[in-house]
């Protein structure tokens, strides 16, 4: 019976399960609302499950890695062709200075159930008492169940860092917890059921050993605390699945962060005691910062625009503003409308409380009626402003496509010595700030308890709370619940613009009625004259009653610029005498760049493939597995690349070369996303990143990248640092380099980099009235332009701005220059052929340059020829076997010419047939990319060709590959005998058929007027064993007569 009832009552419940789904139109009906409400539902079920699963996968792919950590690094490297799978790790994954905790993450996984039920019995016995005490109506709360689950906290890496002076240990955790974690909570009263059901939480943990003891323990206390704020992600259940809505969920987890951010991430701190009685344990929970950096925003440029008009066909500008990031300190700038160059000119300051560490960060957002949009972000190590002492750059913006941020930044240091702050106000004065004046000290106030408090009503303890005031910044402590002697315990920090005339004030106060129960101030001139800039004591309270004192500490620290370090043999500036007269201006004849200008390097981008990409496309409502579209976006130097969609392919190959303007600015990375096209949304099939610093120091990384957050699949790329040389003399050897590795699909290869340094006008023309211009520059080369920064009005504007181009060829390109007034009106213009700086000494020009409307321009001009590095050893190598030539001479016809590496040499084989100098000749560049198994011919030209007897021929050039008969043709020259066509063409070729090929090059007419019929000129026959394919030389060839050849 029941055999037979079974497959009944599935029936039964699969039914069910399918009269649910029309439950919501029916309560709609009942309740009387309309399909909008239904629609709106359902949408909102929809957001809520597609998040809820996506949490699932992030939580089971993270507990897959965290199962077998190194199983999953060895696959990884094993997939790149690293050989870890032969049992030898990389040295990215043995990061020298990082290592791993093992050990510890034994410890912790068999102390994990322990630490459970520690965890149980805190949650019981303290926090459900005090949830019920907070409300009446949460009598009947109670923790149903706390389980930590099975999956203990994770150490990926332990690093140690120098402390600040001999007492002081640091170390810098990287923890990463997927836990099983299940608490659930009830309160009866309301039928209410809650909880976590999985909890995912990465960061780096930093824990401070001070200070250390010639006695036991060793340690006196630990500090523990977030450099930078973790990443938080929490799996509902119960009622708070509602959390887990789009919206919700980030606001609930943004609440929990910043939660944990006011008791763990700085410059809040955890400090754990290890002696009783620590002497000045308030300043191991409150140190005072390590310094405080001044952050100037200064402008931006070429940021892309995001505002779009009808219907998005037309693009406008955005309206930019930018938001800056110091642990927990935030500040926004203003908002300029409707440019892509804006320039705000506003200074910010901000208390640095670990070096290193601790990172600026700026975002630039689109400012917008609903969502801003993102333009770009930047971060810097504070340690690198700590190292400069003063910065002064512009940085590359990532994740925002293109665009640039200027920034000047300067570290001040904290001294505890009064007689240098007239010297700091002094400086200040000559400071335009924006919004706020700038800082001369900075205020640190330790908040440690009172007593003796008043009590306003009879028989109630008061809730006391304390309000810490200077000029118009108020900072509040917490909320001390039912006491007269309130322990704080807590700390603030005031910026000070003028400490001898300014005040703090203290209002002690009865929560939540703010009712006064006393109140102190004290002028901050007392602390100029304490005994190292330092108050400490109890204090009493105005109007609270003769016992009542407040106990605090207050330090005053000068903010004080500290010149940077001059390097050694390199003389200090000379000063000049206060008291004597101004020195009278002269006009400088040279435009004399900032030293940081030209270092900057050009990165060269070759895309060339991927394998294993997954499959994104599905056919038959999913059934079939399909393939994908893939197509890369590349991001690097603020800029972003789109390559074109190979269609149909999970090996897909693009041999596509990108290239852009970089400077070794710290924390860059050139990222990679490999995308699926489609309709609607693109599928994302993963992401893989390269350091910059590594192209940089290493000058070539070729290299298969397991793709991240992706199933499976890797990408080929070739990356190449360029770093500018004046040497014309390899111009003309990277232009045909450039020919030769030129690939099929995208822009030309640049063969130098045009820097120039705009310094100065002088002598414009005044507009009507007289009025002096407010003048700008624009310059372009190509297709590529800039502008500089609008002076005030003057006829002799100072701009001191650089700018970079890419240059294609120096002996084809101008650089243009305008100068105009700010309302439109042009003042002049000048045209910079960039062929004469290749006759110059450094391939460069400073001086002064008139313009053709009136007035001259200071700049300076530098071109740097891109020199590959494989172009340098070639040269490098000819070099030294001229030299050997030199020496012996009788050696010359003894080695086949063989280089190194088992190229051959750029000199011909002995056999081959010396070039002609006269008669009908072609000259012809065969080379064979190994890497990409391509044959490349180039036809430059031809000359003295055979002239036909009745009229000058229209030649062109055929080529033909044997045996496969697969052909090639130039265009057509008209009427000449002495043709340039310098065209480019590839057969795809292995390197072991490339010598068993014949290449059959004929120059041809096209068809007379008056024969009708197409005439050979001339034909070369060439056995690709007998050439020497490995450099790609130009070369003459004889051409023969068509009728004399067999």
């Amino acid at each position: 019976m029941e055999r037979r009832g079974a497959p009944g009552l599935a029936v039964l419940g699969a039914l069910g399960r399918r009269l649910l789904w029309a439950l919501p139109a029916y309560a709609a009906g009942l309740l009387g609302l309309g399909a909008g409400a239904v629609v709106l539902a359902l949408a909102l079920y929809a957001g809520w499950r597609r998040r809820r699963r996506s949490r699932e996968r992030g939580m089971r792919a993270a507990e897959r890695l965290q199962r077998d950590e190194e199983a999953a690094v060895r696959a990884a490297a094993a997939a790149a062709g690293l050989g870890a799978a032969r049992g030898e790790l990389p040295a990215w994954v043995t990061f020298p200075d990082v290592e791993r905790a093992e050990w510890l993450n034994k410890a912790l996984a068999q102390a994990w159930p322990f630490v459970g039920q520690f965890v149980g019995k805190v949650l019981q016995d303290r926090v459900a008492p005090a949830v019920r005490g907070s409300s009446a109506h949460l009598q009947s709360f109670a923790f149903t169940r706390v389980d930590l689950g099975q999956k203990p906290l994770r150490i990926l890496g332990v690093r140690a860092h120098p402390g600040t002076h001999n007492k002081q240990i640091l170390l810098d955790l990287n923890i990463s917890y997927v836990g099983d974690v299940q608490i659930d909570v009830e309160v009866k009263k309301f039928f209410c059921k809650a909880g976590v059901k999985g909890v995912q939480l990465h960061g780096v943990l930093r824990i401070i050993l001070e200070p250390l003891l010639g006695e036991a323990p060793i340690v006196g206390a630990l500090s523990i605390f977030f450099i930078r704020r973790p990443t938080l992600d929490i799996n509902w259940t119960g009622l708070t699945n509602l959390l887990d809505i789009p919206g919700l969920s980030s606001l609930s987890d943004s609440l929990i962060m910043e939660s944990i951010a006011s008791c763990l991430v700085l410059p809040n701190r955890l400090l754990l005691p290890l002696l009783p009685d620590l002497p000045g344990a308030a300043q191991l929970r409150w140190p005072l910062p390590r310094g405080v950096v001044r952050v100037a925003l200064v402008a931006a440029r070429a940021l892309p625009s995001k505002d779009r008009f009808l219907g998005g066909l037309v693009a406008g500008h955005s309206d930019p503003y930018g938001v800056l990031r110091v642990g927990t300190q935030t500040a926004t700038s203003r908002v300029i409308g409707d440019c892509s160059d804006p320039r705000w000119d506003e200074v910010y300051e901000f208390m640095v409380h670990e070096v290193p560490g601790q990172e600026l960060e700026v975002e630039l957002f689109d400012k917008d009626p609903d969502k801003d949009d993102l333009l770009g972000r930047m971060k810097l190590d504070l340690g690198e402003v700590l190292k400069a002492r003063v910065m002064d750059e512009w940085f590359p913006l990532q994740e925002g496509g293109q665009g640039r941020l200027h920034l000047r930044l300067e570290w001040l240091s904290l001294l505890p010595d009064a007689s240098k702050l007239d010297q700091v106000l002094e400086m200040n004065r000559k400071i335009a700030a924006n919004p706020d004046p700038p800082s001369s000290a900075i205020l640190v106030v330790y908040l440690d308890r009172a007593e003796g408090l008043p009590v306003r009503k009879t028989g109630k303890e008061p809730n006391p709370v304390v309000q810490v005031s200077v000029q118009d910044v108020t900072r509040e402590s917490k909320v001390v619940c039912n006491t007269s002697a309130p322990v704080w315990e807590d700390a603030f920090r005031f910026f000070l613009h003028d400490p001898r005339n300014q005040e703090v004030d203290f209002q002690v106060k009865d929560d939540p009625r703010q009712t006064p129960l006393g109140s102190l101030s004290l002028p901050l001139s007392r602390l100029l004259s304490a005994p190292g800039m330092a108050l400490d004591g109890p204090f009493p309270l105005r109007g609270a009653g003769p016992g009542a004192r407040l106990h605090l500490q207050l330090e005053l620290r000068v903010l004080f610029p500290e010149p940077p370090e001059v390097p050694p043999g390199q003389a200090e500036p000379p000063k000049s005498d206060p008291e004597g007269p101004p020195p009278t201006p002269r006009r400088p004849s040279r435009a004399g760049p900032d030293p940081r200008m030209g270092t900057e390097r050009v990165l060269r981008v070759r895309l060339l493939a991927a394998e294993a990409l997954a499959a994104k496309d599905r056919r038959l409502a999913g059934l079939v597995r399909g393939r994908s579209d893939p197509y890369a976006a590349v991001r690097a130097g603020g800029r972003r690349f789109r390559s074109r969609t190979r269609y149909r392919e999970l090996n897909p190959r693009w041999d596509e070369c990108y290239e852009v303007i970089v400077d070794d600015v710290p924390g860059q990375d050139v990222e990679f996303e490999i995308f699926d096209e489609d309709i609607d949304k693109d599928d994302f099939l993963g992401r893989c990143k390269v350091p910059l610093s590594r192209v940089l120091s290493s000058r070539v990384v070729d290299e298969w990248l397991p793709l991240q957050d992706a199933p499976s699949g890797r990408l080929h790329v070739r990356l190449e640092s360029l770093e500018p040389r004046d040497s014309a003399a390899m111009l003309q050897r990277v232009l045909h380099s450039n020919r030769l590795q030129q690939p099929e699909h995208g822009p030309r290869l640049s063969a130098a980099l045009l820097r120039v340094f705009l310094a100065r006008a002088a002598e414009l023309p005044l507009l009507r009235g007289s009025r002096p211009p407010a003048a700008l520059v624009s310059l372009t080369v190509r297709d590529v332009s800039f502008r500089t920064r609008t002076c005030a009005p003057s006829p002799e504007p100072v701009w001191d701005e650089g700018f970079s181009f890419l240059i294609l060829n120096p002996h084809e390109e101008t650089l243009e220059l305008q100068v105009q007034d700010e309302a439109g009106p042009a003042l002049g213009a000048l045209r910079l052929p960039l062929a004469p700086l290749l006759a110059r000494a450094g391939l460069g020009s400073d001086g002064w340059e008139p313009l053709s409307g009136g007035g001259r321009l200071l700049l300076r001009a530098q071109l740097g020829v891109l020199v590959p590095q494989e172009l340098e050893q070639r040269a490098a190598g000819e070099e030294e076997e001229g030299e050997d030539e030199d020496e012996d001479d009788e050696g010359e016809g003894e080695d086949e010419g063989r280089a190194p590496g088992g190229l051959r040499r750029r000199r011909p084989p002995a056999d081959s047939p010396p070039e002609p100098t006269a008669g009908p000749r072609l000259r012809l560049s065969l080379w064979h990319h190994r890497e990409q198994r391509k044959l490349v011919a180039i036809v430059h030209g031809c000359r003295e060709l055979r002239a036909p007897p009745k009229e000058l021929p229209d030649p062109y050039v055929s080529l033909l590959l044997l045996p496969e008969r697969s052909k090639r043709r130039t265009g057509v020259q008209k009427r000449t005998l002495n043709p340039d066509f310098d065209e480019r063409f590839e057969w795809e070729l292995p390197t072991e058929e490339a010598a068993q090929r014949r290449l059959e090059v004929t120059v041809k007419s096209t068809l007379s007027f008056v024969t009708r019929e197409k005439e050979a000129l001339g034909k070369l026959q060439l056995d690709l064993a007998r050439v020497d394919l490995s450099e790609g030389e130009p070369r003459w060839y004889e051409l023969q007569d068509e009728r004399s050849l067999p």
